[in-house]
């Protein structure tokens, strides 16, 4: 009886062990469009805190293509799997990069989740026009910008003045072939998938960052954020990422 025991102990800890081991360590960031990679600097401070190896993707926000293949580098560098998560204009960019056999799971962060065929102009049109856009059209030299003036209050109105003053300022101009583009592929199907709502979006209307999520089973988390919550709510957004890389590692 008592070798019996100890060989169900024995079993149940290999068992263990063998899930933590298989614990996803490796955290992938991509940001959005009129944004960089300072943006993630909360969250990156939160998991680098916790073991996580993270790397952010400096996204060029040019073309969907270029932007896909500068993802696809950094996922080459990763040794073992790997926990993908765009924001923004960032979710189509890792539903088009995210098909990388590395990558285990995705997270979106008050992000478009295209599916293959989509361009992220034609989900923009699939609703009502947004009188009160800062998207300034035509592009200039094939370049879009959003107005300074408008930015605070629609980008990110729960941050400091002074914050959203200097994002305005340094903001990358997305190009024209970033919203015209059709994704070749949807990462989202057969991996598991994650997705943070901002409630009070002013960017992305939240019912649409809802359908998208649905459409892609997503686990849904909302949290009450404008369109940079992973800026405004670092620990509730580490949080989500987190239980990926749990979730998905056993």
């Amino acid at each position: 009886m008592k070798r019996k025991i100890s060989f169900l102990l024995l079993s149940f800890m290999t068992v263990v062990a063998a899930c933590t081991s298989a614990q996803v360590k490796n955290i992938v960031l991509v940001h959005g469009a009129w944004a960089d990679v300072s943006g993630w600097n909360g969250v990156y401070k939160i998991l680098v805190a916790k073991g996580y190896h993270v790397d952010v993707v400096g996204t060029a926000n040019q073309t969907l293509t270029g932007d896909a293949d500068a993802v696809r580098a950094v996922l080459a560098r990763q040794t073992g799997p790997v926990i993908l998560v765009g924001h923004s204009y960032g979710g189509a960019v890792i539903t088009e990069a995210g098909d990388t056999s590395s990558v285990v799971g995705l997270v979106y962060v008050s992000a478009f989740a295209p599916d293959a065929g989509e361009t992220l102009i034609g989900l923009l049109k699939s609703g009502p026009p947004n009188p009160e856009s800062g998207i300034l059209l035509p592009p200039v030299d094939g370049l879009i910008w959003y107005d300074v003036a408008k930015f605070h209050k629609d980008f990110c109105p729960d941050l400091p003045d002074v914050q959203a003053a200097f994002m305005a300022s340094s903001q990358t101009p997305s190009g024209l072939a970033t919203f015209t583009t059709p994704l070749t592929k949807a990462a989202w199907r057969g991996r598991p998938t994650w997705a943070i709502i901002s409630t009070q979006d002013r960017m992305i209307p939240p019912d649409a960052e809802r359908f998208m999520a649905k459409r892609a089973n997503a686990k849904i988390t909302e949290i009450q954020a404008s369109h940079v919550a992973f800026i405004s709510h670092p620990k509730e957004v580490a949080a989500v990422i987190e239980t990926a890389a749990t979730q998905v590692g056993h």
